[in-house]
């Protein structure tokens, strides 16, 4: 198993778009490489003063979805041209990046981002070593789950139409460049 760490704006979109795609095997709301000397709440990351980001904790088998492909569903779900912010959230908070682990997820990260940059006219997503990780309180645990009405940034049929995509990509056995 593997893990890897992805910010991407408000953590329950993310989390609800990649927690039952195939692959994954379990997905955490959290906070992300904020000022280690805290035990970080809601209030204390939406302050902005200690630069932590909301983000969600990826584990999966790596026998049956790549990096790569996590991180293609990951740039079709956010916007990378935005900085500190996704949708009508605002906030360093918000900002989007990718946080590795180990080397070999480095390495295909930074592979990964070099192909995607060019692409955009402004690129402001952020990638690095994770350097702290602290779970978002149980209420931000699978919050769309519980609150299927409930605000998000990313559309509910743009996470249907990834959950087709990557299927389709699994049945093919091809990478998918969403």
């Amino acid at each position: 198993m593997s893990i890897i760490h992805l910010a991407g704006g408000c953590f329950w979109g993310l989390e609800k778009a990649l927690q039952d795609l195939p692959g994954v095997i379990s997905t955490e709301c959290g906070y992300a490489n904020g000022d280690p000397h805290f035990v970080p709440d809601y209030m204390l990351v939406c302050s902005g003063k200690f630069g932590y980001r909301e983000a969600v904790r990826v584990e999966y088998d790596p026998s049956t979805v790549s990096l790569e492909d996590l991180l293609a569903a990951f740039f079709y779900l956010i916007d990378p041209t935005q900085e500190r912010r996704q949708g009508n959230d605002v906030g360093i908070q918000y900002q989007t990046g990718v946080y590795w682990s180990d080397p070999d997820s480095e390495n295909i990260v930074r592979r990964v981002f070099a192909e995607q940059s060019p692409m955009y006219p402004e690129f402001h997503t952020e990638m690095g070593p994770l350097t702290f990780w602290s779970p978002a309180e149980p209420y931000h645990q699978r919050y769309l789950d519980r609150n299927p009405g409930g605000y998000c940034h990313i559309p509910m049929w743009k996470m249907e139409a990834l959950r087709g995509l990557m299927a389709g990509r699994r049945r093919s056995g091809r990478f998918v460049q969403l």
